[in-house]
Formats: structure tokens, C-alpha cells, sequence
């Protein structure tokens, strides 16, 4: 597997024809691929590229971008590729890479869309909600506070008439007296709001 290789910082790569004789050619090779090496390189193997990122990918459209990111990428970094014929390695290498990395997101992305979407209410639906609880919260003010207090903490808080019993300090009797009248008084009270 090809690898970029950072070019050393302190060395300043000059033509063959101005090597002194200390510089060696490997030296002179270090400098990287010239774009004109690279853009043939990519016109010459464009379509055997895209054969291998369809082998890896599914759609044309996705090959295609993955391709010409591939050029980008090996364009911008040409200066790293110290032997010019390597360079179709490299591109080949930069395909494999952004394809899995095309894949990874798609995978991704399928697991966050796989979750199903809550059932949404529409907006008439809301609206009609709100109107209701308004009026149940209207109707419940109108309550005896025992009711009121029986209620809330048995439906509301969803405790058993025996918890409500105990919380309140009250018979298990009391909060089934309380309730029932409470109820009653509620729907009452709701029909005459609808």
C-alpha cells in the first residue's frame, strides 16, 4: 500500500540540470510529481478508477465524485509523492480510501434513519388538545381540594387508591368517595364546556 511520506522540511529540492554533485538524484526525485505527470495519469486511468469505485460503491454519481476526490486530494498533495511513477498507486489508494469512507457514512446514516419517526400530530390536532386540557385544567380548579388532591395523584401521578390513602392521611374509603365524586363533578363540568 502506497504511503504519502512528509517531505523533510529543512532540504531545498532543485532541477537535475542544477544538482550539484553532493545532491543525489534520489534528492532530485523527492520533489514530487509535476501536475502535468498527475493530470495525464488521471485522464489515462480515469475510467479504470471509476471501475474500482464501482466495485465499491453502488451508484455512478457517488464513483464519480469519489474519483475526482481522489484527484483533488493527490493534486494538493503531490510535492509528498516521492516517485512520479507511483502516482497512479496513490490515486488508486485515495479511491479505496474515500469509498469506505463514503460507505461509512452511508451506513451511518442508514442507523440514524432506521429509527422510526414518532406519529406526529397535526396542527389542527394540537391545537384541539390544548383546548382540551385547558378546559380540564379550568374544570379541575372548580373541584373540592380533596377531590382535586385525589385525582391528581391517582391519574395524574398514577398512584394506587392506597397510596393516595397513605399520602393523604386518609381511609381508602375517603379516597374512593372523593374520586368517584370527583369524576363526576368533572364530567359535569366538561360537558357543559363542550
Amino acid at each position: 500500500m502506497p504511503v504519502i511520506a512528509p517531505m523533510p522540511a529543512t532540504r531545498t529540492v532543485r532541477p537535475p540540470e542544477q544538482a550539484t554533485s553532493r545532491e543525489s538524484a534520489d534528492e532530485v526525485m523527492a520533489a514530487g510529481t509535476t501536475v502535468d505527470h498527475l493530470t495525464e495519469t488521471y485522464r489515462a486511468h480515469y475510467r479504470s478508477l471509476l471501475g474500482l469505485a464501482a466495485l465499491l460503491l453502488d451508484d455512478t454519481a457517488s464513483c464519480e465524485d469519489v474519483v475526482q476526490e481522489a484527484f483533488i486530494r493527490v493534486h494538493s498533495a503531490r510535492s509528498r509523492v516521492r516517485e512520479p511513477e507511483k502516482t497512479l498507486a496513490y490515486l488508486r489508494q485515495t479511491v479505496v480510501n474515500l469509498s469506505r469512507s463514503a460507505l461509512r457514512r452511508r451506513i451511518l446514516g442508514l442507523k440514524l434513519l432506521s429509527k422510526p419517526m414518532p406519529d406526529m400530530a397535526s396542527a389542527e390536532e394540537g391545537a384541539y388538545d390544548q383546548l382540551e386540557r385547558d378546559a380540564l385544567i379550568k374544570a379541575m380548579r372548580g373541584l373540592q381540594r380533596r377531590q382535586r388532591e385525589v385525582l391528581v395523584l391517582r391519574y395524574f401521578a398514577d398512584m394506587t387508591e392506597a397510596q393516595v390513602a397513605e399520602t393523604l392521611g386518609i381511609s381508602l374509603g375517603s379516597v374512593k368517595a372523593y374520586g368517584s365524586r370527583g369524576i363526576a363533578a368533572l364530567r359535569i363540568a366538561m360537558e357543559a364546556t363542550a
